[in-house]
Formats: C-alpha cells, structure tokens, sequence
C-alpha cells in the first residue's frame, strides 16, 4: 500500500508552490495525499512568520496533524522553522525542521527521491498555477522579518522556468503567476558578477515566458514600484493579449513621513509617477497593493494622506493590514505604538474608501471585452459561471460548465454585489 501524505501551508505563494515541489518529488516514490479521514504517514507543513498570528497558526497546525495522525513523522519548514527552530523542535510529532529552502532538494534525496525535480508540471486541481523565479530579499523594511528568515538571493535559471512553463501549459493550467518573494530582483544575484550588457533581468524572464507556445495567459505577482521598469511596461504592452494588464504594486503607506520610518524606497510622488506611466503604456490596467495602517507614529494626518493617495492612484483592491509588531524588526521598537480600536477604525475607512475605488474601476470596465479565466459553477445557480478577469475583476456570466478552466471572452455589463456581470462572447 502507498504511503500517506498531508501537507498544509500557511501563508504566501511562494510557499504554497514550494510545497507542491515537494509533494511532487514524494510522488516519485509512491506517496499519495490521504483522504481527509485517513491517517498520514508523513504530514509536511509549510510556515509563516510574517505577523505573530503566523507563528501561532503554524503551532496550532502541526499540534492539530499530531492528534489526528499520532504515528505520523512531521517534517516542518518555512519562514517560522527558520526563525525558531527549537521552538519548532518542541512541538508533538516534529521529526525535522527545515531551516533554508534551499535544502529542499536535499530533504527529498534524504526521502529516496533520486530524480530530483527542477520545478513543478501541476498545482493540484487548481487552474491557475505558481511559478517560483526567484527568492530571498535585499531589503530591510523596518517592519518586515522577511529578509532575516530568507536572506540569500537566489534567481532560477530561466531554461528551469521555460521547461516548467511548458510543462504546466501541457497539463491545462492557463494562468500562471510569477511569483518570488522580490521578483523585480529576478537575475540580480547573476549580474553582479556580469558586464551590464550581459544582464538578465525580470522583462527578460517575462519576454522568455510570453514567447512559449500555448493558450495561456501570465500575471505578475506583488512588485516593488520602482521595479517596474520601462522594460517591463514595454513586455506588458508587446505582449498585450498573454500578459494581463494587471499589477500588484507594493505602496504601503501613501504619506512620506511614513514611508521614510518604513524605510521604503520611494516617495508617493515615485509611486504615483510609476502608476501614471504604466497608465498611459496600458488600456485601462487594473492596480491592487498592500496598505499598513497603525504604524507607529501614524498620526490623523499621516493617515489622511494615505487616502488621498490610493485615491490618486484608483486601485480595484487594497490588501489592508493592521501594524502589527513583529519581534526583531526595528519598527518593533519604535515610539509611539497605536492602539488596537485606532488601528481597526482606520481600517474600517480605507475598506469604505477601496469599495468606492473598486466600484469605480468595474464601472469603468462596462461595454469592455475581458478575457476570463473560469473557476468554478456559482454556488446554488447551476447555469452560472464564475471566474477572474484578466484584470483582476470576479466576473459572473451565463455558461455551460464545459467551459471551467478554460480563457473565454464576455462583455462586461454591470455591477453587481462586487463582482461584474457579464456576457459570454459567442
């Protein structure tokens, strides 16, 4: 009988495709998931650090395999494991602790895997795949614990990546998204040691990636501003009908002051420029980011120009965070640390000034033809479809359930419970 395998993640893409890396290697050597009922031999969770509640649902998680699964090994990796490895140790079951990705061809050879994968050819039932380019983190955001539990910067090789690309277009997955955990440094770790004509960076990767064969389209994932180059905007708009006109932009914060206690690398008016050029590089593309309100020291006013900036810049969709101190990161330590009720009603505001913004941008889209990946029946209505679009917009439309998983064409028609309703192209 085969062996068993759970695997749980937390966190970010990066670890949800690491995490299928090595459910595929295991597979070589007769490894099958366990149904949700059955005991596992070998349970592997991915972790997160990014805030303290990262740390504590990665306990509550291998805690909760060893009671149900008591004969099981636990082998723990991820960002946690790399910054408390005794803790790690401590816990039930735990019988290695993967402290570097790196390690992780090691750790399936140590399992019996003899050919060791170079990348992935699936992403379970999904119908978007992740694409790992690159990882590790030069910057020291005073916020984020990051680049301390993934420091060195790695880039994959490109031909890895185009023979995974290919592999993934093959088995039916028509979204991929790159993802790293600083894609705009793809190559920076080579070209230190190469003459600048020689450099290799992320608009070559993504010019390499558009050019394969294939019904497929690609979608950049979270990128620093400045990192988006004139070479990259150039691929985007080249490449017009694979790549989508969306892009996840990292602002953070929209007031300067906090930028610069943030230790970012720009200012708003950086930002808002980078955004205006890709603006008028692009039809009509689609900006979402990340926003920290409550860092310390944030005052009303601080605040408020954080709104007017995500009010310039028009994003359809802000990830918004509430600061939260991360042990062993400056901003930890700083003055002036804001109360849990301020914190949440300035993320009661943005949320209000996003919906506004979100709503804007879908109005904005009506009359369009969109390109849409689709998903899944929506729930309780048999002959509706549901799916992302290219820009970034759930979309609902009258369709056939043949049609899931594949890139159709609709109309986009109005605005409904935050989401576009639409007509398929015929």
């Amino acid at each position: 009988m085969s062996a068993k395998l759970k695997t749980v993640t937390l966190g970010c893409k990066v670890n949800q495709y690491e995490t299928e890396f090595i459910r595929e290697g295991l597979s070589q050597i007769g490894y099958i998931d366990a149904q949700q009922d059955e005991a596992a031999d070998l349970c592997i969770v991915n972790t997160c650090t990014v805030t303290n509640e990262g740390d504590s649902k990665s306990r509550k998680a291998i805690r909760q395999l060893a009671r149900e699964n008591p004969d099981s090994r636990i082998v723990v990796m991820g960002c946690y494991a790399t910054r408390a490895p005794e803790e790690v140790e401590a816990l039930p079951n735990v019988a290695e602790v993967v402290t570097d990705k790196r390690e992780l061809p090691d750790m399936l050879g140590r399992f019996g895997v003899v050919d060791i994968p170079t990348g992935i050819s699936g992403f379970g039932n999904r119908h978007r795949a992740y694409v790992k380019v690159q990882d590790g983190c030069l910057l020291r955001c005073s916020y984020c614990i990051i680049p301390h539990v993934r420091p060195e910067l790695t880039s994959r090789p490109m031909q890895h990546i185009l023979d995974e690309v290919d592999r993934l277009v093959a088995n039916g997955y028509k979204e991929l998204v790159i993802t790293g955990i600083h894609i705009g440094h793809y190559g920076v770790d080579w070209n230190m040691k190469k003459p600048r004509e020689e450099w290799v960076r992320l608009a070559d990767l993504v010019r390499a990636i558009a050019s394969r064969p294939g019904e497929f389209r690609i979608r950049i994932s979270s990128i620093e501003a400045t990192e988006v180059t004139k070479e990259l905007i150039a691929v985007m708009a080249e490449f017009a009908e694979k790549i989508t006109p969306h892009l996840h932009i990292c602002l953070q914060s929209g007031s300067d002051s906090v930028l610069r206690r943030m230790r970012r690398r720009w200012s708003k008016k950086t930002f808002i420029n980078r955004c205006n050029l890709i603006r008028h590089a692009l039809d009509n593309p689609s900006f979402t980011t990340d926003i920290i309100v409550g860092f310390p020291g944030e005052t009303d006013d601080e605040f408020s120009e954080t709104l007017e900036t995500v009010r310039e810049i028009g994003f359809s969709k802000i990830h918004m965070f509430p600061y939260s101190a991360r042990r062993g990161t400056p901003a930890a330590d700083m003055d002036n640390q804001l109360p849990k009720q301020l914190k949440k009603q300035r993320g009661r505001e943005l949320a209000e000034v996003e919906k506004e913004l979100r709503r804007d941008y879908f109005t904005s889209l009506l009359g369009s033809e969109l390109e849409v990946l689709v998903e899944a029946q929506k729930k309780n209505s048999p002959n509706q479809l549901v799916g992302t679009a290219c820009r970034y917009a759930p979309i609902q439309f009258e369709g056939n359930v043949s049609l899931i998983g594949s890139l159709v064409h609709v109309i986009a028609q109005r605005v409904e419970d935050d989401r576009i309703i639409a007509s398929l192209v015929e």
